[in-house]
């Protein structure tokens, strides 16, 4: 996005104000409208809908766990079977077979559990896959304006901490816990069957780990909850303080923003804490069970002996029942900080998979020809050309506040013709960049409305692209034909060349090592900022849209490439309704129509020749650019600085 003055100066970076005031630990921070998160009911049903078509693996896991568990049941009789020959003092080869057996019983359960446990994790891990895509290709369409409103923290936050989050618990997590759960219901079972008053002694540990339970889970979900929110407001700190670290440095407001992050970081150590006093109390508590059931069953034990129920055997395989319960008990409990750290980020996951997808396209029914041809994915035709130049853009009573009582632009009105190009210029703060991305829909108004039709077929903005170029552009890692294919997915080789050609790139992509296969993006061929706006304006031509907005997409060639560049995004809207937020005011100069802003309003509107003779904003602005651009001329070419900037003024 373009780091424009104009965008909400709530704080030198842009960031909401943050006066120190206390809010509880955790909590949304002031300005911010975070990402929706999944209601316990509906992450349970999204679960469901992901496990569904993957029944069969879900089956066949859990039945290889259910026959492991079963077969290492098998070591307390046997144990106990030993005891007893000992006990009554058998000959030692009669200890043979129960060695043997408890041999048998340990490869069969390795097998057994390492098969379960693969088909567990590989049931989680494409559960996991599923998710992530779903995640992204909803966040990939997310409102811009919905993005802005959370921060770019929150979603920060969602894509690498809470995905780690569960995609740890996916891992070790879940099938640990499936095992656990099992083996202590088969144990259990195993006591019972033994005798029913061992299983009753058992029982005994039970109230305290399903109290013990309940009170982490009550305490546990809103404290990981807002652990999570906490995580987010860091890192959207983080960001907002490093992007703007230059304006940071400028206003001495080192120790403001220092302080803020403290506090951020402050806060998340603090619930961090909290959480670690939650998980030392929890252990405490399952201590108390396991001494209370143990004593239980070998008091149970020793009285049956002694009755003559059972024998010493019988009653040392009870005991080792229970024992053997203290690993299951404890993993599946403790398991549930994991279960409620990863279904606090699960919901948060499934929070943005839910959100809704953009409206589907209008049946092609009913339409006409040339509306057909708007939306094909093609090279168009000399009577499509003319259908495309038929956007027009019709802005009405537009107000528009990115907070309340803080407007922006007031009441503003304007119409692009089809086919024109307009130009919008004004001192820093007038408001352009705001109206701009109002008219692209990365916002929407306050007030008044934004509507884009062609050739008065009175179709809505979602009936006819349009599209954005910044001064912000993202190169994507790979290869550069892949990079410009982002605009159109079955472009040719052919029809890349010619979107290179109309911006003047082709020569400098053909001189790469690999030309278009050459990788460019993190890691990859390091490109020039004037070829990184080249590619976004070959994008645009690409795209074919019938509305284009330049938001300063010129702005980072500097002096050297200003007039390569100015030229390329000339070519690009060729033929297009362009909107272009004017970084210099030669490019101003060639529109067909000039808007002038200030203070978030539109106080003139002509051509150069009529403005400059109306003797307003627009014609001090050129005045001062021209003498400028004067003095400069007369600077020797390596001391000339950069001041050809509408910004300057």
């Amino acid at each position: 996005m373009s780091d424009s003055p104009d965008t909400p100066a709530t704080g030198p970076t842009g960031a909401a104000p943050d006066d120190g005031s206390a809010r509880d630990l955790g909590s949304e921070p002031a300005g911010r409208e975070l990402l929706p998160t999944a209601t316990p009911a509906r992450t349970r049903a999204a679960v469901r809908e992901l496990v569904r078509p993957r029944r069969g693996l879900a089956v066949a896991g859990f039945a290889a766990m259910i026959v492991a568990t079963g077969v290492g049941l098998l070591v307390q009789p046997l144990l106990g079977r030993i005891v007893d020959i000992v006990a009554d003092h058998h000959p030692p080869g009669d200890i043979t077979l129960p060695v043997v057996l408890l041999v048998l019983v340990a490869l069969a359960q390795g097998a057994t559990t390492a098969l379960g446990l693969s088909l567990v994790s590989r049931l989680g891990e494409t559960v996991l896959a599923r998710l992530r895509e779903r995640f992204v290709e909803k966040a990939l369409r997310l409102p811009l304006e919905q993005v802005e409103k959370a921060g770019a923290g929150d979603l920060t936050a969602r894509v690498t901490r809470d995905v780690s989050v569960v995609g740890e618990a996916v891992r070790d997590a879940l099938p640990e816990l499936a095992r656990s759960l099992l083996a202590i219901a088969l144990t259990l079972a195993a006591m019972a069957a033994l005798d029913w008053r061992f299983f009753l002694a058992a029982l005994i540990a039970v109230p305290v780990q399903a109290s013990t339970a309940r009170w982490y889970v009550r305490n546990a979900v809103p404290l990981y909850a807002r652990q999570r929110i906490a995580t987010g407001s860091q890192q959207q700190q983080l960001l907002d303080t490093v992007a703007g670290a230059g304006t940071v440095r400028a206003f001495r407001l080192e120790k403001e923003h220092t302080e803020r992050v403290t506090r951020r970081s402050a806060a998340a150590v603090e619930l961090t804490l909290r959480g670690v006093r939650l998980v030392l109390d929890f252990y405490n508590r399952l201590h108390i069970a396991e001494y209370a059931g143990l004593a239980a069953v070998l008091v149970t034990g020793f009285l049956l002996v002694r009755g003559g129920s059972v024998s010493i055997g019988t009653a040392t395989a009870a005991a080792l029942y229970f024992h053997s319960l203290f690993t299951p008990v404890n993993a599946a409990l403790v398991l549930l900080d994991d279960a409620q750290s990863a279904t606090a980020a699960l919901a948060r996951l499934v929070g943005v998979a839910d959100q809704p997808s953009p409206e589907p396209e209008k049946p092609e029914a009913g339409k006409s020809e040339a509306e057909k041809r708007a939306h094909a994915p093609r090279p168009r035709t000399a009577a499509e050309a003319e259908a495309k130049a038929g956007g027009t853009v019709t802005v009405t009573g537009i107000h528009h506040a990115y907070e309340p009582g803080r407007p922006v632009l007031h009441d503003v009105d304007l119409t692009l013709r089809a086919g024109e190009r307009v130009a919008l210029v004004g001192p820093s703060g007038a408001g352009k960049t705001t109206l701009a991305k109002l008219i692209a829909g990365v916002h929407r108004p306050t007030a008044g409305s934004v509507r884009v039709t062609t050739n008065g077929s009175g179709e809505s903005r979602d009936g006819v692209p349009v599209a954005l170029v910044t001064q912000e552009t993202h190169v994507f890692a790979g290869p550069l034909a892949d990079d410009l294919r982002l605009a159109r997915a079955d472009a040719t080789d052919a029809e890349l060349r010619t979107a290179l050609t109309a911006v003047s790139a082709l020569d400098w992509v053909v001189a790469l090592p690999e030309g278009l296969d050459t990788v460019v993006g993190e890691g990859g061929h390091r490109l020039t900022s004037a070829q990184v706006q080249q590619l976004a304006l070959a994008r645009l031509v690409l795209a074919d849209p019938p509305v284009a907005v330049l938001d300063e997409a010129t702005a980072e060639a500097g002096s050297t490439g200003a007039r390569l560049l100015e030229q390329a995004a000339d070519r690009a809207v060729d033929g297009r309704t362009a909107l272009v937020v004017a970084h210099r005011l030669t490019q101003a100069a060639t529109a067909d129509r000039i808007v002038v802003m200030d203070g978030g309003r539109i106080v003139e509107s002509g051509t150069h020749d009529e403005l400059c003779a109306a003797a307003g904003v627009y014609a001090s602005l050129w005045e001062a650019w021209s003498g400028t651009r004067a003095t400069a001329d007369q600077t020797p070419m390596h001391h000339r600085p950069d001041t050809t900037t509408l910004k300057d003024h």
